[in-house]
């Protein structure tokens, strides 16, 4: 299925011109520029997709809304720039390699201190996890990847995993709708 019309989707239905500032976040290799690019229009995807250094600022403008995906780097050395975009986002995609259980103690890390950042802790700023990489072999479940995250201590900020195979895009539409729906919220 094309997730060409997501963005269109999402700004038919918030129907406003506006801007909506979304931080992906997650671990390096974890699938968070496949996801972008899954989500883009099919002729803006890119063929090739390469590790991320820093960040990329990857822009949609559908009907009546200006979509902005900060997508930031999971690598060790930039994880530090993420809580300079904190206060500018609106909404959170924390992607997760459900294939690498070695690093899911570093995922758990990373996304403690993520709730913990004064930029963050105190705000209802809804948090999208996509359990990546379904399509692997002894992938975990998004219930255990749920559980080895704690997510169910997230008390304040409403939050929904879905599991994802970026490559082929399923997942993805289920965790897009319900963002949706959380920033509709947001702005009522």
């Amino acid at each position: 299925m094309q997730l060409m019309g997501l963005f269109d989707k999402l700004a038919g239905w918030l129907g406003l011109k506006k801007e909506v500032n979304v931080l992906c976040l997650g671990l390096d290799n974890s699938g968070k520029t496949t996801i972008i690019n899954q989500l883009k229009p099919a002729n803006a995807q890119a063929q090739d997709i390469v590790p991320t250094i820093g960040f990329s600022i990857e822009k949609f403008k559908t009907s009546s809304l200006s979509f902005t995906v900060f997508d930031m780097s999971g690598q060790g050395r930039y994880r530090n720039l993420w809580e300079h975009y904190y206060k500018e986002g609106q909404a959170i995609i924390f992607v997760i390699d459900s294939a690498d259980k070695l690093r899911m103690v570093v995922a758990k890390e990373e996304l403690d201190t993520l709730l913990n950042h004064p930029d963050v802790k105190h705000r209802r700023i809804p948090i999208l996890f996509f359990a990546n990489k379904m399509d692997v072999r002894d992938a975990l479940s998004s219930v255990k990847v749920s559980q080895l995250l704690c997510l169910e201590n997230i008390k304040d900020k409403p939050w929904h995993i879905c599991a994802t195979d970026a490559l082929k895009g399923e997942g993805l539409q289920e965790g897009v709708d319900w963002l949706q729906d959380q920033i509709k919220t947001m702005r009522t």
